[in-house]
């Protein structure tokens, strides 16, 4: 996946092309692989870095939505299920089975849950990952040794599915490129091209060289998530937005506040909402939030009242309460939910929602990260009507993604590349498997491989997408960027001044990860 191989892509192209996509997303990356499988001649357009919004911000679960149950939306749980038997099946490198515990308090509580969750099992039918189990007081408190077990009853034990949601969209895009489509990171869409009022192409400007591109296309694809009424507005400039940006924040934690290989459910909060608390790089991943914003940043700044409640609500669970100084990392992304506005962000349905205006543009919001296929497959379906394309059936759900490779186990710091891991480790075999933090596992050779295979040309994208290191320990990212930009600029060929710049850039936006 080389970024200037997609460049000249564009600029050699003779015939428009079959659909150009906007956003390089769960959702814009999962129909570039849709689109191009299916035969069609498909262009992605990213503003900025793959998966550098929401789509790098999640809780990092595949799953059905436990919590979906409870409003009545069984046709999005028995959809997501599907979807998490499909990627389990196709990316075991990025997606594996985790166990989930729900710590209960009372004995009308332990039944009402269990049979939720029995239901849950039902639902996920042949693809269902292992039966839910009851457990006793005794063997919650062994499993979930740091628990707070006043007043605990039992527990109910249940399997769903945990990921890595930025190495996903980097096997989605490569994946993409293997299929056949062009995709490019930081080549912004200033504007849309019509004629007779129909869409037929974009302008696009390279952020990297400056040039601009006048890009012919049969049908436009905007998949922008919280910034798709902006493309919207480009095709009819009185459009109404019907975006609800949700801002939704996780902080990071030492394990030791729970120790032990289960994710831990509380299934209903103080206002209503659940919260997870999950192991992750040997660390804990605790969140959400669901917080109704106004504006719509890249890089959204979490609220001081957000930390607070997750700090509150999974310390009431906790032997041991954290507090802000426990906070490695701090992460806030926003959720393009489709609704009116005086809903309450928590009941808003996260089905996703396909228009096309009259001019033909077609625009996908909504969704979850884990019925991104599904997302994905429906847009290209009606993209096929919209621009007239033959009309061809999907094979996303039968593609092994890039790397697959079932035997590659869940200890190995590498297991995210899959069938490349090899391939890495002899790009300098001498020293370039060190890693260079203590906190994280950050090599030379990852670095190099995410220049030369992976399109990465920032500091960011290496230390906050390629690998997670900047959500894992944001001070500790910090002290090692300077190392980091230094092997960049060697394999890059840049001189200081850029080391500088970039260096400066990240600190701005990394400092949004620390509590002070």
């Amino acid at each position: 996946m080389n970024r200037t191989d997609q460049i000249n892509a564009i600029k050699t192209a003779k015939e428009p092309w079959d659909i150009v996509i906007i956003g390089g997303g769960a959702s814009g990356l999962g129909a570039a692989l849709d689109g191009a499988s299916r035969g069609h001649k498909t262009l992605l357009l990213e503003k900025s870095d793959f998966a550098k919004g929401t789509s790098s911000k999640s809780t990092k679960l595949i799953h059905g939505g436990v919590r979906y149950l409870k409003q009545g939306n069984i046709r999005l749980v028995f959809q997501a299920l599907r979807e998490r038997g499909i990627l389990l099946k196709n990316a075991p490198h990025l997606v594996h089975k985790m166990s989930f515990i729900i710590p209960v308090y009372s004995w009308w509580r332990l039944l009402f849950y269990g049979f939720g969750l029995i239901l849950y099992d039902l639902l996920a039918g042949k693809k269902r990952i292992e039966s839910t189990v009851l457990l006793s007081r005794k063997k919650t408190r062994t499993l979930l040794p740091n628990l707070n077990d006043n007043h605990l009853v039992g527990g109910i034990a249940y399997w769903d599915a945990q990921f890595n949601d930025t190495r996903l969209a980097i096997s989605l895009a490569r994946s993409a490129v293997s299929s056949g489509a062009t995709v490019i990171n930081y080549c912004s869409v200033s504007s849309i091209v019509k004629v007779k009022g129909r869409v037929c192409g974009v302008i696009a400007k390279d952020n990297v060289s400056g040039k601009e591109y006048k890009i012919d296309a049969k049908v436009v694809l905007n998949a922008t998530g919280v910034f798709s009424n902006h493309i919207q507005q480009m095709d009819q400039p009185d459009i109404k937005s019907n975006i609800v940006p949700s801002q939704g924040t996780h902080i990071v934690l030492d394990q030791k506040f729970m120790l032990g290989n289960h994710a831990v459910l509380v299934p209903q909060t103080f206002d209503g909402r659940v919260l997870f608390s999950i192991p992750w790089h040997d660390k804990l991943l605790v969140g959400t939030t669901d917080y109704l914003v106004d504006s719509i940043e890249d890089n959204p700044t979490p609220m001081s009242e957000e930390i607070d409640y997750i700090l509150k609500t999974i310390g009431e669970y906790l032997k041991k309460q954290p507090s802000r100084k426990d906070i490695l990392s701090v992460f806030s992304g926003l959720r393009p939910l489709v609704a009116k506005k005086n809903d309450k962000t928590k009941d808003i349905s996260r089905n996703h929602s396909i228009v096309v205006s009259q001019s033909g543009l077609v625009s996908i919001t909504g969704g979850k990260w884990t019925t991104y296929r599904k997302m994905a497959e429906d847009a290209i379906d009606i993209v096929q009507s919209v621009g007239e394309i033959e009309n061809r059936r999907s094979k996303s759900a039968e593609i092994k993604l890039d790397g697959f490779d079932s035997s590659i186990t869940n200890k190995n710091p590498l297991r995210i590349y899959g069938c490349f891991s090899e391939d890495i480790l002899t790009i300098d075999s001498s020293t370039g498997n060190r890693s260079l933090g203590n906190n994280f596992y950050l090599s030379k050779n990852q670095i190099l491989w995410g220049i030369r295979e992976e399109m990465a040309i920032r500091l960011e994208d290496i230390l906050a997408r390629r690998s997670r290191c900047l959500f894992i320990d944001a001070k500790e990212t910090i002290e090692i960027a300077p190392k980091v930009a230094k092997i960049m600029a060697e394999e890059l060929a840049y001189g200081q001044e850029w080391v500088q710049k970039e260096l400066r850039e990240f600190k701005q936006v990394a400092e949004k990860y620390i509590i002070n």
